[in-house]
């Protein structure tokens, strides 16, 4: 038969602070050790990886992937009302046509047909101006290089136009002199892209000067009035524009794929010769 013993309160309190003092002093040395009977613990995980970079260069990377890229893609086209394009469709050859021979026109004459484009010389009450209408059955980047003949200062008012593409069937008026009479043109380059219903979208947002387009042409054009880009390319691209190293169509073959109020033309980019050639975006983006 097992005997019961008694303790007080105050002995109870101190066995039990004993007990407490052991554990305390047991776990300090775990800690500190690295174990008990020879068992280490696992160690510390590392701390999450911070972020390296400005916030505009984590911007950057984030708009240059393509899962970005596909939501602004997206976006846009219901900005713009228009159907969505697979990046399939946005990777294929834009169909080019060039005439690079010299033409005149005459106040009068009949229009001639050149790299899909229906050229007339008018006479409007501001001067002299150049009608250029859709020849094609698609939206149209285009760009006419012109020269009065015989050559004249010419300023004054502007016909607001579209400097950047023309809608199939669509016809685009610019004032090419202001205050002389009796001039004709001369049509020194023609140059055309066939674009998507998007890509004509995304280009009317762009400054024609960004493309290489003559600021005597370039401060007609009737840009959107929302989201606008800016007119500011980097000294490379400046540079490889008067070099002739980088053309017209370079430029508008990049930015008839990629939104200008993210996207920033890379110096090393080129025209799409082929279907696919490169992964979209094909640039560094946070313009």
């Amino acid at each position: 038969m097992e005997k019961s013993v008694s303790i007080t309160d105050t002995q109870f309190r101190i066995a039990t602070g004993v007990v407490g003092a052991v554990l305390i002093v047991g776990l300090s040395m775990v800690s500190l050790c690295g174990g008990v009977s020879g068992l280490a613990l696992p160690p510390k995980p590392p701390p999450p990886a911070e972020p390296i970079g400005t916030s505009s260069q984590l911007l950057t990377k984030q708009s240059s992937s393509a899962v970005a890229y596909r939501d602004f893609i997206a976006r846009d086209a219901a900005a713009a009302g228009v159907a969505v394009p697979s990046i399939e469709e946005l990777s294929r050859v834009l169909p080019y046509r060039v005439d690079g021979e010299r033409h005149v026109l005459d106040v009068g004459a009949p229009p001639i047909e050149l790299a899909g484009v229906r050229l007339r010389a008018v006479q409007v009450a501001d001067g002299l101006a150049l009608e250029i209408a859709n020849a094609t059955s698609s939206d149209l980047a285009y760009s006419v290089v012109t020269a009065t003949i015989p050559q004249v200062r010419c300023g004054g008012t502007v016909l607001a136009f579209n400097a950047m593409t023309i809608a199939p069937g669509a016809t685009e008026t610019r004032i090419e002199c202001n205050g002389h009479d009796g001039l004709a043109l001369a049509v020194a380059r023609v140059e055309t892209l066939e674009v998507s219903p998007l890509s004509a979208w995304y280009l009317n947002h762009v400054p024609p000067s960004v493309v290489g387009i003559d600021a005597r042409v370039a401060r007609g054009h009737l840009a959107p009035t929302t989201a606008r880009c800016g007119s500011s390319q980097p000294q490379t691209v400046r540079s490889g524009l008067e070099r002739g190293e980088i053309a017209w169509r370079d430029l508008v073959d990049f930015y008839a794929r990629h939104r200008c109020q993210t996207y920033q033309f890379p110096s090393t980019y080129r025209a799409f010769k082929s279907d696919g050639e490169r992964s979209l975006p094909a640039s560094v983006a946070g313009m």
